[in-house]
């Protein structure tokens, strides 16, 4: 995919009134667009994800892959407040030429699709064929459905909600938590908080997975062993992962800006605005997710205007949506091509 940067030097408002000098807009982008626009895929990534799409969802996209280059226009733009170039914490303000760090407005996923809505314009896209994304980027797919009703032909959500639940909020606060007991969070450095952040990967670990995997993957097969157990070893693999790639200010931001995910906000209710959704509409849930249950997803077929609901098996519970590809391949296909069998839940 070819990586581009789209500087936009205009105010951008932000949902709270606060307001950017400027924004920097990080994508990538695969494929050609037809004249018709009609094979335009945009791929909205979650939480810690960036616009480098075919990395992180390997099985979905590239040659021979369902979302394919040399059939599909595929773009992924890097989310609002992230880490990987768009703007966010680490960037410069202008108003005192030093880096935001903590004093980052707080953004919402409308927001995010607002960034989202002004590189559309930029690149002249008037017809969106499907729109997809998992978790927090489920809930920016939705979010863009509601605002531009008419621009989104195929909706599909994978993992995702309506409104951020007591439960996810909880483990979010509860990771934030974690960022705040490392003595260096107050800092305004980069790498302030990395500590703490460590910790709250390895809490946010627990709800991406769930008894199963665990139990499956890191379960000692050594009777005698009492200590330096696989299951640890692992969180603190995963802890170490992130810290080498992403921020603490960025993390925050986005984990609140999850917690701030409602669609009945200023639309009435939660189901008066799910049934503004125009697009033709996929919702699948995850049978082991233990973070965002189907429950919530079944929430969303039911109010969603003749939306279908397909459930996918995994053993990853919530990190089942960057890892059943060939799951998710099928259940699109279907959809896209109608040819469904009639889905009881």
């Amino acid at each position: 995919m070819e990586h581009k940067q789209l500087n936009v030097e205009q105010p951008f408002l932000l949902e709270s009134g606060q307001v950017l000098s400027r924004v920097q807009i990080v994508y990538s982008i695969a494929g050609t667009p037809t004249a018709a626009q009609d094979n335009i895929i945009w791929i909205c990534h979650a939480l810690t994800a960036n616009s480098n799409v075919a990395d992180w969802w390997s099985g979905l996209v590239g040659e021979g892959k369902l979302f394919d280059p040399d059939r599909h226009c595929i773009i992924c733009a890097n989310i609002l407040g992230s880490h990987y170039g768009t703007t966010g914490p680490l960037a410069m303000d202008l108003a005192t030429q030093e880096r935001y760090y903590h004093n980052f407005p707080a953004v919402s996923v409308r927001d995010m699709v607002g960034v989202h809505e002004l590189l559309r314009k930029h690149l002249g896209i008037r017809k969106i064929h499907t729109c997809i994304g998992g978790s927090l980027g489920g809930q920016q797919a939705l979010e863009w459905a509601l605002i531009q009703p008419h621009l989104i032909e195929n909706l599909v959500l994978i993992a995702t909600n309506a409104q951020h639940s007591a439960w996810g909020i909880a483990f979010n606060e509860s990771q934030r938590m974690a960022i705040q007991t490392d003595p260096t969070w107050k800092e305004r450095r980069p790498d302030a908080g990395h500590a703490g952040m460590k910790t709250a990967r390895s809490i946010a670990l627990l709800s991406y997975r769930n008894y199963e995997t665990y139990m499956k993957t890191q379960s000692s097969k050594d009777t005698d062993q009492t200590d330096n157990f696989p299951a640890s070893s692992y969180q603190q693999y995963q802890g170490d992962k992130l810290v080498k790639r992403f921020n603490a200010f960025s993390y925050w931001i986005l984990s609140k800006a999850m917690d701030s995910h409602h669609v009945g906000r200023g639309r009435g209710s939660v189901v008066q605005a799910l049934q503004q959704v125009k697009s033709k509409t996929l919702v699948l849930g995850i049978r082991t997710d233990i973070l965002f249950p189907v429950e919530e997803q079944k929430f969303l077929a039911t109010h969603i205007p003749d939306a279908h609901y397909e459930e996918i098996e995994s053993l990853y519970g919530h990190d089942g949506f960057l890892i059943e590809a060939d799951q998710i391949s099928q259940r699109y296909n279907e959809f896209v091509n109608d040819t469904f069998r009639i889905s009881q839940y």
